[in-house]
């Protein structure tokens, strides 16, 4: 199944809420999963960006709506960007040569 990086900035309103109740994180990967996604790891991180997820997705149009429902929220922004195997990456250049 493809793979996903998810990058994450959570809003003001976002913040809010994981201040609050802060296993809201988790719940979101069970809503993710309603749409057949599956959270494979998923990191909080310092700098440009909150948080960063590694999901698999049937296909880009999953992700779009995935990141369509969540954003439209007002509690998250998603940067979606598909992951593709380095193996996979190599392999149609080798067959050009």
């Amino acid at each position: 199944m493809p793979q996903y990086i998810l990058l994450s900035n959570l809003t003001d309103e976002g913040w809010k809420t994981v201040k609050e109740k802060p296993e809201r994180i988790k719940e979101v990967n069970k809503e993710l999963q309603a749409y057949g996604v599956k959270v494979l790891s998923q990191y909080a991180v310092l700098g440009p960006y909150d948080f960063v997820n590694i999901v698999e997705a049937p296909n880009n149009e999953t992700i779009a709506k995935v990141s369509i429902e969540l954003g439209s929220r007002g509690t998250i922004k998603i940067l979606s960007m598909p992951a593709i195997p380095i193996d996979d990456f190599i392999t149609p250049i080798k067959k050009k040569r």
